[in-house]
C-alpha cells in the first residue's frame, strides 16, 4: 500500500491560520521598561558611576532618573555596612548634592581600588564614611570661600599612596 501526499490546505484556509497566529501576537501586550518607573529606578540603582553616566543619555525620563539625588545616594553608601543617619542628608545636599559627594570623594577612591577586588568584596565602616564625607565639607568650603575652580586639595585621593 502507498502512502498518498495530503492534500495541501486550501489557500483560504492557510490564511485564516496566519491571521489568527497575528491576532493572538497583537494581543500580547509588550513590555516597555520606560512603562515601569519604579523597575527603572531600581535598575539604575545597581549601576555603577560611569554606567549612570551612559544610562543618562539614553532619553530623557532616564536622563531624569539619572539626575535624582536618591540614585546617587545610594550609589555612594552601597559599600557601607549600616545606612547613614537621616540627619547626614540634609547636610549632604546642602554641600551640593550626593552626585557631587560621588564625583569628589566617592569615585577617586573607588578608582585608586579598581585594579584590587576589594571595592566588590569590601564594606566600609563608619570611620571611613565620615572621612569621605569630611573631606567633601573639605571641599565644598574651598570651592566655596576661595572661589577657585582650580584642582582643590582634594587631588590627592586620585594618586597612589604609600603606607
Amino acid at each position: 500500500m502507498r502512502h498518498q501526499p495530503r492534500p495541501s490546505p486550501r489557500p483560504h484556509e492557510a490564511m485564516q491560520r496566519k491571521k489568527a497566529e497575528a491576532d493572538h501576537r497583537e494581543k500580547k501586550p509588550k513590555f516597555c521598561i520606560n512603562d515601569h518607573i519604579d523597575i527603572l529606578i531600581e535598575i539604575l540603582k545597581r549601576l555603577d558611576g560611569p554606567s549612570l553616566g551612559v544610562a543618562s543619555s539614553v532619553c530623557r525620563l532616564w536622563c531624569t532618573i539619572a539626575r535624582s539625588d536618591s540614585i546617587w545616594e545610594h550609589l555612594c553608601f552601597r559599600h557601607v555596612s549600616s545606612p547613614p543617619p537621616s540627619s547626614l542628608r540634609t547636610i549632604v545636599v546642602a554641600l551640593g548634592g550626593y552626585k557631587q559627594l560621588y564625583m569628589v570623594c566617592v569615585r577617586p577612591v573607588l578608582s585608586r581600588l579598581l585594579h584590587s577586588d576589594l571595592v566588590r568584596s569590601r564594606v566600609w565602616t563608619r570611620d571611613e564614611v565620615q572621612l569621605s564625607l569630611s573631606l567633601f565639607c573639605v571641599d565644598y568650603y574651598e570651592r566655596r570661600l576661595l572661589g577657585d575652580t582650580s584642582p582643590s586639595s582634594l587631588m590627592f585621593l586620585c594618586k597612589p599612596v604609600n603606607v
